[in-house]
């Protein structure tokens, strides 16, 4: 019995050396999105050493199309862009000191997804105060993986404007017809009410 409760806790504090290391990676949120879709994501990076982090690159591949960042407090931004002028990757520098251990913090970004499903991996580049880079950039078993969101196909084709356009166009008619509604409610109300003022009227001249 004490072997087996010695078992139970050598494959618990594995498990949760496990976690810990898996939560300590750089990612990339959501894990899963749509053709064509214009997404928001995020990277999110902790800090697994006990000095702060002050640099993150992430690289995007060929078929992303990011389009926006948003502004991180305490941080600066560059883009790196490639002949075509498409952003390959976006480089965040901290301005103050960085991202403090047991810390994270989390960069938004908008991008244009490929319009075939499959898989993106994010490659992305950690630097420490003291000079070290962590390379997110390993397959999934490796102890630094690249984050991967799984791209599926979406319900409509093109790019992410032209799927929401025809939504739009079918759902703008709603409110009109609403109104419509709405009015021929109000005349109906108006109606019986003046039909039974009348009844009244009726009622007081007969009594009269």
């Amino acid at each position: 019995m004490k072997m087996n409760g010695l078992k139970t806790l050598i494959v618990a504090g594995t498990l949760i050396a496990c976690a810990g290391t898996a939560s300590a990676h750089v990612t990339v949120w959501p894990k899963e999105s749509t053709t064509s879709a214009y997404e928001k994501y995020t990277v999110r990076v902790p800090v697994e050493k006990d000095v702060n982090t002050t640099k993150v690159r992430v690289e995007f591949p060929a078929d992303i199309k990011v389009s926006s960042v948003e502004p991180v407090p305490g941080w600066n931004y560059t883009f790196e862009k490639d002949a075509d002028g498409r952003i390959k990757a976006i480089t965040w520098t901290a301005t103050a000191g960085g991202i403090k251990p047991h810390e994270f913090m989390e960069f938004p970004f908008v991008a244009a997804n490929p319009k075939q499903p499959g898989q993106i991996a994010w490659k992305a580049y950690q630097t420490y105060a003291d000079g070290s880079v962590v390379e997110w950039t390993g397959d999934p078993s490796s102890k630094t993986p690249a984050s991967v969101t799984t791209i599926k196909q979406g319900t409509a084709e093109g790019d992410g404007h032209d799927e929401k356009s025809p939504t739009d166009a079918k759902t703008e008619p709603a409110p009109e017809k609403n109104v419509s509604t709405s009015g021929s409610n109000t005349w109906s109300y108006v109606l019986s009410g003046v039909a039974i003022l009348l009844s009244l009227i009726s009622l007081f001249r007969r009594k009269a």
